[in-house]
């Protein structure tokens, strides 16, 4: 999945790593022919690419960021309570992340990414769920689910 470059910062080993508009952290090396990056090795080069695409395959493995906090949480639906937008594709804001916690009996959750999440969910599971990323949730039979938003700290 590709998410925006949004600034850079070097490790302490002194590479870089691309800030994403998902909260994730990517290296751009400079080691060719793997990974011919030149743009990486000066600060005018890493500048001209914020707002540019990179792939991130942490977003394509739903794996929550470290640093986020709560923004809000849902109250407990069920299959009739739930909001109907929930059940066709729908997205959690950008800079949002989401994560879905199922109480009680079994939830699917597919989302859009390479490869395709479907899993089916149950009782005390959880599913991270990136930023702008189209997914839906279908209820498998009686069930007992919220969501819970999560963004970095407000600086």
């Amino acid at each position: 999945m590709e998410r925006a470059i949004t600034g850079f910062h070097a490790d302490e080993e002194g590479d870089w790593v691309a800030e994403l508009d998902c909260h994730h952290g990517q290296h751009v090396r400079h080691r060719p022919p793997i990974w011919p990056r030149p743009w990486a090795e000066d600060a005018e080069g890493r500048a001209a690419r914020v707002g540019t695409p990179l792939d991130c395959p942490l977003c394509d493995r739903a794996e929550l960021p470290d640093g986020l906090e709560v923004v809000r949480t849902t109250p407990v639906w069920d299959g009739t309570s739930m909001p109907a937008g929930l059940r066709r594709s729908h997205r959690v804001a950008t800079g949002t992340w989401g994560v879905l916690r199922v109480e009680e009996g079994r939830l699917r959750f597919r989302a859009d990414t390479s490869p395709p999440i479907d899993v089916v969910l149950e009782a005390g599971d959880a599913q991270p769920i990136p930023p702008a990323l189209d997914h839906d949730v279908t209820p498998e039979g009686p069930v007992r689910f919220s969501l819970t938003f999560l963004a970095p700290p407000r600086g």
